[in-house]
């Protein structure tokens, strides 16, 4: 049975994602069940939520020091939920909270930082500790990989090496695409010294992961773990580098948008990055550029009046 208030219901929408494997979605209902609790108690009736309960939920996730990115996650989880009451009858028609005059989510930011090519020299000659070191070589390697996620990364496999290449599918894609896209990256030498620094030597057998993070388990939820506890470590080794050679601050994710933007830059084909990337059409990998698109008009439109 549907639950009868928000966080009923939301919990039963947890459980299924658990029962299903579906670990983003589980993480991030869970996330927003737990803020709604902060907010408003483990109890809220569905004839609570307004549109300006969730305008006064959305002040205090910012409060909290939410981004819009998260609160646009979280609402969109929300409304979700709500629909469901909507269809179920729990929740009449006049009382729908969401819309043009009533609550609206919030855009994510969907800025995504590409460094420099003199952004990307000063991060990976950075000098520090040893584990400082070990995360600034993950970036890197996921940088020369085509930006490969961590979560494809850290589940590599010597097998995953053909002719002085890695091949993979992106996880993310592999179960959603009718087409499945075999990405394919050259394995520079730099990326050889960081898998002999920090990786399992080469054994011979093609299932050997290459870093010593994964194991052997069909359980989603134990490699989304291993992989968002190795993504923070990560993550916290990057600001500390960040804020040390004097670059905006960044994260994982940025290692992908900046092997595409360095290839943009250096007038590479749209074709041969989106296909590298493993997008399934050009016009998704015009819509990833678009943020570097609009940083070339801003620094074109400045040059019409560099009067010097």
């Amino acid at each position: 049975m549907y639950g009868t208030t928000l966080n009923t219901a939301i919990q039963g929408k947890i459980d299924a994602f658990k029962l299903n494997g579906q670990v983003n979605s589980y993480y991030n209902y869970r996330s927003t069940l737990k803020s709604i609790e902060r907010f408003a108690g483990g109890s809220v009736p569905f004839s609570a939520v307004s549109a300006d309960w969730l305008s006064r939920l959305d002040k205090f996730l910012r409060n909290e020091g939410k981004t819009v990115t998260t609160i646009n996650f979280y609402m969109k989880a929300l409304k979700c939920v709500v629909n469901d009451a909507r269809r179920n009858g729990i929740l009449k028609e006049a009382q729908y909270p969401f819309g043009r005059g009533k609550y609206e989510i919030p855009s994510g930011n969907s800025r995504k930082l590409a460094l420099t090519m003199e952004q990307i020299k000063k991060v990976v000659t950075y000098k520090g500790s040893k584990t400082v070191e070990k995360y600034r070589d993950f970036w890197f390697f996921s940088y020369l990989c085509n930006g490969i996620n961590f979560r494809d990364m850290l589940f590599l496999r010597y097998g995953n090496i053909v002719d002085g290449e890695i091949c993979f599918v992106r996880s993310k894609t592999s179960h959603t695409s009718n087409h499945i896209r075999e990405i394919r990256a050259v394995l520079t030498p730099e990326m050889r010294d960081i898998i002999k620094r920090w990786g399992n030597p080469d054994d011979g057998k093609p299932d050997t992961f290459l870093f010593k993070y994964a194991r052997e388990t069909e359980d989603e939820f134990v490699i989304s773990n291993i992989v968002r506890r190795v993504t923070h470590r990560c993550n916290i080794a990057l600001a500390k580098i960040a804020q040390a050679v004097g670059v905006p601050r960044f994260t994982t994710y940025s290692a992908r948008h900046s092997y595409a933007t360095v290839l943009k830059r250096s007038g590479t084909n749209i074709a041969y990055i989106s296909e590298s990337l493993g997008h399934s059409s050009l016009a998704i990998t015009e819509n990833y550029l678009a943020s570097f698109e609009q940083e070339e008009r801003i620094r074109n439109a400045q040059l019409l009046t560099k009067f010097d």
